[in-house]
């Protein structure tokens, strides 16, 4: 296993029977020879920088149903709640003080959110704050949807595939979502010029090794700038209430993979993992992650944006937020920039 470990660092092609083999492994010795090696590539591009992205949830509206999501439209239970203009451009004037120059608007596909909406909320963070980076996660739009909103400003795009395993898509997703619509999505997104980031879940239901290669295959022909993995996290108001999460040690060794496959990629520590583990994202940075997404939404929404139980960080105004989090990676080695943290040539 160590031997796989080394030859995934000299950059080698891993067949599937070897990338398999160190998904399943349970080598403690390869899993800390794979952390090591992870880290050295990701201080090798990105010394020991850790970029902060500011989270703005402005819609828990979703018009899509998988079957694993909190916000899922047939969930009657789910508190909706979309934020104004205004209360947009107040989160990013917030994160502006605090030192974020990247800002994400995240949401479910709410249709409140129409291209001339979104572009000129754009447009205004784009002319009120030049030097920061517009990161857009909003689902599955049409081409012009993705053309006109690169126009009005906004620099990268997050959309994970989340299991690019048909037989593992059909299973998670309603029968009206495509896999190959969400491929598609990706691919004119990096047409248009965007930095593109997509993922999946760990650990999800039905999810078996071959449903990761799968994955990493799709990932490496898409040759996104950003990657976003994260641990299965149940809600208890989705089908799949029950069944076992996804665990640190196989995110982990994930983080890892990805890490010493795409040496330059920009990786998250996400909340999922810190919510899973006390130090989760604090061993996502020592595995290779440098980035982390503290959250910037207004406090009294913050719970009504319920992907999965146990969220954490859904009290904390964004200066706790941030300070908490700055004082955890100077623990783990690492230091908080204020900068853009573009994926680097």
């Amino acid at each position: 296993m160590i031997g796989i470990v080394e030859k995934l660092y000299r950059g080698e092609f891993l067949s599937d029977d070897e990338l398999r083999a160190l998904i399943e492994t349970d080598d403690k010795d390869a899993a800390e020879l794979l952390r090591q090696r992870a880290d050295e590539v990701r201080q090798k591009h990105y010394g020991k920088k850790v970029f902060l992205r500011g989270l703005i949830e402005v819609s828990s509206y979703c018009k899509n149903d998988c079957r694993y999501c909190g916000i899922r439209r047939s969930n009657k239970e789910a508190e909706r709640y979309r934020l104004s203009r205004e209360e947009i451009m107040s989160c990013c004037e917030n994160g502006y003080e605090l030192g974020f120059r990247t800002f994400v608007m995240q949401g479910g596909e709410d249709s409140f959110f129409t291209d001339d909406f979104l572009c000129s909320v754009v447009s205004e963070i784009r002319e009120k704050y030049p030097d920061c980076a517009i990161t857009l996660s909003l689902g599955e739009r049409s081409y012009e949807s993705y053309k006109r909103l690169k126009e009005a400003g906004a620099d990268r795009y997050l959309l994970r595939h989340e299991a690019a395993d048909p037989k593992l898509y059909e299973k998670l997703h309603p029968a009206e979502m495509s896999l190959r619509n969400r491929k598609d999505c990706l691919f004119h997104l990096k047409e248009l010029g965007y930095q593109v980031g997509s993922g999946f879940m760990v650990g999800a239901p039905y999810q078996t090794t071959d449903s990761l290669l799968y994955d990493i295959r799709f990932l490496q022909s898409l040759q996104p700038q950003m990657i976003g993995i994260g641990p299965f996290v149940p809600h208890h108001n989705t089908e799949f209430a029950d069944t076992e999460g996804g665990t640190l040690q196989l995110t982990l060794r994930l983080l890892g993979i990805l890490r010493l496959l795409f040496p330059k990629v920009l990786l998250p520590a996400t909340t999922a993992l810190g919510t899973i583990a006390p130090n989760g994202r604090e061993l996502g940075l020592m595995t290779g992650c440098n980035v982390v997404m503290p959250n910037l939404s207004p406090v009294k929404v913050r719970k009504k944006y319920d992907l999965y139980d146990n969220k954490i960080c859904t009290g904390e105004e964004a200066a706790e937020c941030r300070g908490c989090l700055e004082r955890r990676i100077t623990s783990a080695g690492y230091e908080i920039v204020s900068e853009r943290g573009d994926c680097c040539r």
